[in-house]
């Protein structure tokens, strides 16, 4: 395991800290610190990145870890936010639907010895569902709207990895 790999494995293991602090309302400034652990294991997503690629560590178990990571911690601030009845639960079944299915042709295309890391658009809409998130938490007007963004973008750009990808949903593969 080498540094950047290190920093995704914390990213996840943040993550029970993170609901703890969502879900529990009647802790001081409970709101805060959710907002400020997200915006940490947030931002250390693009340090763990940054450092693979500046110091040449990019490994396969990065490129399906980080991915991951990212979706474990946004999907379980979301289903915090919906069980809290912050946001309405249609954009948090979008984006994890989404998720899933993406998470499903990594699966596919790992059977065929491929890795998949995230492209452009997904990349886009990490951002702006990180900005959403945080938003949602600190109780920001708009927060659900940029959400609304964030789902509309998911949607856009799964279906956009569907189609660049479709080759191992049908077992198309070329070595």
């Amino acid at each position: 395991m080498n540094l950047p790999n290190w920093i995704t494995l914390f990213r996840i293991l943040t993550v029970p800290l993170l609901v703890y602090y969502l879900l529990n309302p009647g802790l001081p400034f409970n709101k805060y610190i959710a907002v400020a652990i997200f915006v940490i294991v947030a931002v250390s997503d693009y340090i763990d990145g940054y450092l693979a690629r500046k110091l040449k560590k990019e490994t396969d178990l990065g490129k399906f870890l980080d991915p991951l990571a990212d979706k474990i911690l946004v999907i379980s601030a979301l289903i915090c936010l919906v069980e809290l009845r912050v946001v309405s639960s249609i954009p948090v079944i979008l984006i994890v639907v989404r998720d899933l299915a993406v998470i499903g042709i990594r699966l596919t295309a790992s059977s065929f010895g491929r890795v998949i890391a995230a492209d452009t658009m997904g990349k886009y809409k990490t951002v702006l569902l990180d900005i959403s998130v945080a938003m949602l938490i600190i109780g920001m007007p708009y927060g659900a709207l940029v959400l609304w963004f964030a789902a509309i973008l998911a949607v856009v750009s799964g279906m956009d990895y569907f189609i660049k990808n479709k080759r191992y949903l049908y077992g198309r593969v070329r070595s």
